[in-house]
């Protein structure tokens, strides 16, 4: 009988204590409370815009661009990059068609003036400025080749570091491709990779964050956060300041880690148990930060400023969004699921100006037409979308003045290297200049 009643007790205590927005996290460091009063609500209701806003004010940005005194691979800001090309196409890199892509979000790795990406098969491809193939590796079995492994890079221009679907991560010598060393996780990978220093970071599908050493591949720490039984095939994300990484899970989650041991510094939930379920189609964009904040927005009408110290909110609106947002000087810059573009104040939230980008298009067939990343050039901004479009948008107006046809699907979200964009599409790469 009292086997029972601890049992009994032991589940109303766990239950007790869920991951909300009003429930309180204890950690060896602090005890944190989130207060409603310190989370400023810009708009009260939770509506996507649909409406155009303060369509006159043009947007001016510093002829100049400044550079960023921290690393763009490492807070996930882009900021203004320096292109303004004709967008005429120079190069195509092939490779044979990667099954299902428009479900993925894989990304090229550079080196100097070479890419590096990789085909169905799973193998590994560099090319040279002039799509001439340096090399190429594969490190899969028969069997691995049949399951279409999806991977993810990121080096440090010695390395290439690559994780995958299946639950492999290795390391490559960048230069001829060669196999430095291969291991086997408990679960497959879905997230970006940071290097930082001696060491690298990747989140698993069980929403643990892994640091490995790049050395030997040994785990030196791990940290685990909530899992979810169904969880979308958006990536996961992560920044790095300052020997913390902050990082966000499946259910939307934000925590804060020491990068040295994977001490917990504070955790924060953004979304409550009230909407638990509609976390199973969850997609939260990139975190992207500065020297104290945190900005990210999801597909459920939020977007987020949160304090990097405290863990506390700065303020929260209503743009919907799972793309990338980019912060210039003071202005944060998204691009709704609906095609919209928002231009939003740093400091306070405030929607400053929405334009809709997509007005060119069919209404009948706007709804199935999706963004799918962009980026901030001197002059315009580069949108993809999932019907093989690429928009140009001018800045200052938030107006789309040209369309470039580049496929009839998923085109990834535009990249500049070397005063060239580039574009993935499920079975080539585009290079434009």
């Amino acid at each position: 009988m009292n086997k029972i009643f601890n049992l009994f007790f032991i589940i109303i205590l766990c239950s007790g204590c869920s991951f909300n927005k009003n429930s309180k996290f204890w950690t060896s460091e602090k005890i944190k409370e989130i207060k409603e009063k310190k989370f400023e609500k810009i708009f009260s209701n939770k509506e996507a815009l649909s409406k155009e806003l303060n369509t006159k004010i043009n947007l001016n940005l510093s002829p100049i661009i400044k550079t960023n005194k921290l690393s763009k691979e490492l807070t996930n800001n882009d900021g203004r990059v320096n292109f303004n090309g004709s967008l005429k196409k120079s190069s195509k890199y092939k490779f044979s068609k990667i099954e299902n892509f428009y479900q993925f979000e894989p990304v090229i790795s550079f080196n100097n003036k070479n890419i590096i990406f990789f085909d169905d098969k799973g193998t590994i491809l560099q090319f040279d400025k002039n799509s001439k193939l340096i090399w190429k590796k594969n490190y899969y079995s028969k069997s691995e080749k049949k399951l279409n492994p999806i991977l993810q890079f990121a080096n440090n221009n010695k390395f290439l570091v690559v994780v995958d679907n299946l639950s492999k991560y290795y390391i490559l010598n960048l230069e001829n491709g060669d196999l430095i060393w291969s291991k086997n996780n408990s679960a497959p990978f879905n997230s970006q990779i940071k290097i930082y220093k001696d060491r690298f970071f990747v989140i698993d599908f069980t929403n643990t964050l892994r640091c490995f050493s790049i050395k030997n591949g040994k785990e030196l720490w791990n940290f685990q956060t909530e899992m979810a039984l169904i969880r979308s095939q958006k990536r996961l994300s992560m920044a790095i300041i300052d020997d913390v990484i902050y990082f966000n899970n499946s259910l939307g989650d934000i925590s804060a880690v020491n990068v040295n041991d994977g001490a917990l510094i504070w955790q924060l939930p953004t979304r409550s148990n009230v909407v638990y379920e509609s976390n199973f189609s969850l997609e939260t964009s990139d975190i992207i930060a500065d020297e104290n904040n945190l900005f990210f927005s999801n597909n459920k009408n939020q977007f987020f400023s949160v304090d990097i110290k405290s863990g506390s909110f700065n303020w929260e609106n209503t743009v919907n969004s799972n793309l990338r947002p980019t912060l210039i000087e003071n202005f944060l810059i998204s691009i709704s699921l609906e095609g919209y573009l928002v231009v939003i104040d740093r400091i306070t939230g405030n929607i400053i100006k929405v334009t809709d980008i997509f007005d060119n298009f069919n209404p009948k067939k706007r709804d199935k037409i999706t963004p799918t990343g962009f980026i901030v050039g001197l002059k315009n901004i580069y949108l993809s979308t999932n019907i093989g479009k690429l928009l140009v948008i001018d800045i200052k107006s938030g107006k789309t003045i040209s369309t470039l046809k580049i496929d009839n699907d998923k085109i990834s979200r535009p990249v500049v290297m070397n005063d060239n964009l580039y574009l993935v599409k499920e079975n080539a790469i585009i290079k434009l200049n």
